[in-house]
């Protein structure tokens, strides 16, 4: 159970973070868009409503929080480089989930929402400094202090890991 929840592991922070690290990540949020648009592209909903592992989110729902997580996420740079390490907002992902307006809603919204909101965060990383990646802010679950070139390494995963959720469901399913 645990490799179907966790396909490529926990996210693990370098202890040292270096150039190399960031620009790998910036790859990788740059591509998920496309990369998650071909993965899904000829899913049907029954398979969109699929869930990736016994009690796990389906296809759909999966799809859908990705777009919503790294919304979130792109707000969380954007709050740490114009304040002092700000204490972000957390929310309830399992319960975003399970709104009415994702239940039955076409990946297409999501998959849209993913492109406009990576090209606007990729182009954003490309330019900061340094010291805008040492920025911080401050997570409210356990009052975690995280710098944003750590954020970055996090939802670089977490676009990974998600997209492993799919693939690994795709292959065993010989979709």
């Amino acid at each position: 159970m645990e490799t179907l929840q966790y396909p490529i592991g926990k996210f693990q922070a370098p202890a040292q973070i270096t150039q190399e690290h960031l620009t790998a990540w910036i790859d990788t949020l740059d591509q998920l868009p496309a990369r998650l648009r071909a993965l899904t592209k000829d899913l049907s909903d029954q398979q969109l409503d699929t869930p990736y592992r016994p009690e796990g989110w389906t296809v759909r729902q999966v799809v859908h929080h990705l777009a919503d997580s790294h919304h979130n996420s792109y707000i969380r740079f954007k709050w740490a480089l114009t304040e002092d390490n700000p204490v972000i907002k957390a929310y309830d992902e399992k319960a975003w989930t399970l709104l009415p307006d994702l239940e039955a809603s076409p990946i297409e919204w999501s998959l849209r929402h993913l492109e406009v909101i990576h090209h606007k965060l990729v182009q954003l990383l490309k330019v900061m400094t340094e010291a805008q990646y040492n920025r911080t802010f401050t997570h409210p679950d356990g009052n975690k202090v995280v710098t944003l070139e750590e954020n970055l390494g996090h939802y670089a995963w977490h676009s990974n890991h998600h997209y492993a959720h799919i693939e690994n469901l795709v292959n065993r399913s010989n979709w």
